[in-house]
């Protein structure tokens, strides 16, 4: 399985940035993305940055990825880690919408 995990740009020294992670300090490497300041969110994926993401993006991933710790140590009650799907009904994509009128 392929996971995203959000990080925060501290500091950038051309197109690698140190960052803040919820596994503590990483490297990446913003190639892809471009250089961007001390602040910044990142998506990445095995130590370079894939996207851009604000900071309430970055939440909803962290939630996510704590819900799957969970789920991996055994628990249950996954809808505290999930709280933004929990309350809404499934949408289709736009491209489907058509189809299912």
């Amino acid at each position: 399985m392929c996971l995203g995990i959000p990080v925060q740009i501290l500091e950038t020294h051309g197109l690698i940035a140190h960052c803040a992670s919820r596994s503590g300090p990483r490297t990446i490497d913003l190639a892809l993305v471009g250089e961007h300041p001390p602040g910044v969110w990142l998506l990445t994926f095995i130590d370079a940055a894939r996207e851009v993401i604000d900071a309430a993006t970055a939440a909803r991933i962290n939630a996510a990825l704590d819900g799957l710790e969970a789920a991996m140590a055994g628990e249950t009650d996954l809808s505290a880690h999930f709280a933004d799907l929990i309350e809404r009904t499934p949408q289709l994509p736009p491209h489907l919408r058509e189809a299912a009128t």
